[in-house]
């Protein structure tokens, strides 16, 4: 595993991990990582930001929906960025000309949403997977409805859904509380599973990593899921309710890496098929929300 790809995995297991943390778990010098650090941030290589777990907001029903354009994509991509309830859209190569992740509240808003969607100019075929749980995903944090926000709170989070890594100093300068106090409020969201803090790395086939979707179709899901969970990777995988039993995401440097762990995951007890898709380019992915409109005390 090269340098930066140790870097950013260790960022988007704790975003706000300091310098020396990442140095200990790494093993490499200090002044390296923070070096290294600065540029990946500086060029946009990778952001590291807080995201809110869709189950504090209320957005109870996930889905994968993959999109079949009639001619050119770019105009039906621009009205998926455009959605509240999308937080990724993809360009890809394969059966289908684009993806989307959709987050909404009720069965109901998801058929609103999909029916939408089809509504668009140039649309030829809409194909919807819901999400049953997800498996590995860095910007879930598992909400357990144990926690009232107040006002603080949420200037918290949306100064964090901009900057993940933004100093215990300046977000107390902003809401008017010592740094202690703030690294206590974020360390109880974090715990309570409102928010969680991690890294984003720009992604496709212009950028320093390559991401391929699998859907897989199991006879058993045992062996599989073990190995998505564990494997480096596997950015994100879910058990899905539609054609397919899981999707996943794997990111990885070539083309060649992509294809060994296609062919590793082929080869696990319980795999009936697969089928590939190539992220041509991520056009969006942001997890921030506005929590404005939401109830506090």
């Amino acid at each position: 595993m090269d340098f930066d790809t140790e870097l950013i995995r260790a960022l988007q297991v704790d975003g706000r991990a300091s310098i020396q943390e990442l140095a200990a778990v790494m093993r490499r010098p200090r002044a390296a990582v923070s070096t290294r650090l600065s540029a990946l941030l500086r060029d946009g290589t990778v952001r590291v930001v807080a995201a809110v777990d869709p189950g504090f907001l209320g957005q109870h029903v996930l889905a994968h929906v993959s999109i079949r354009a009639d001619g050119e994509v770019e105009a039906i991509a621009e009205r998926l960025r455009a959605f509240e309830q999308t937080v990724l859209v993809s360009g890809i190569g394969g059966i289908y000309d684009l993806i989307a992740e959709v987050r909404v509240g009720s069965m109901a808003r998801l058929r609103a949403m999909t029916a939408l969607i089809r509504d668009i100019p140039g649309v030829a075929e809409v194909n919807t997977l819901i999400y049953e749980s997800v498996i590995k995903g860095f910007f879930m944090s598992h909400f357990r409805g144990e926690i009232t926000l107040d006002h603080t709170d949420r200037a918290l989070i949306e100064e964090l859904q901009r900057d993940g890594r933004r100093s215990y100093r300046a977000l107390g300068e902003l809401v008017r509380l010592s740094p202690s106090a703030v690294a206590t409020r974020v360390q109880r969201l974090i715990d309570a599973g409102v928010i969680r803090i991690s890294a984003v790395e720009a992604r496709g086939a212009a950028r320093r990593q390559l991401s391929l979707g699998i859907g897989l179709t199991l006879s058993d899901d045992e062996a599989a899921v073990a190995a998505l969970e564990a494997w480096p990777c596997v950015d994100f995988a879910a058990r899905t309710v539609g054609r397919f039993d899981v999707v996943a995401t794997l990111v990885e440097p070539t083309a060649g890496d992509l294809f060994a762990d296609l062919e590793r995951l082929r080869a696990l007890p319980g795999v009936a098929a697969t089928e590939s898709w190539f992220h041509l380019r991520v056009l969006k992915e942001d997890y921030a929300r506005s929590l404005t409109r939401m109830a506090v005390t």
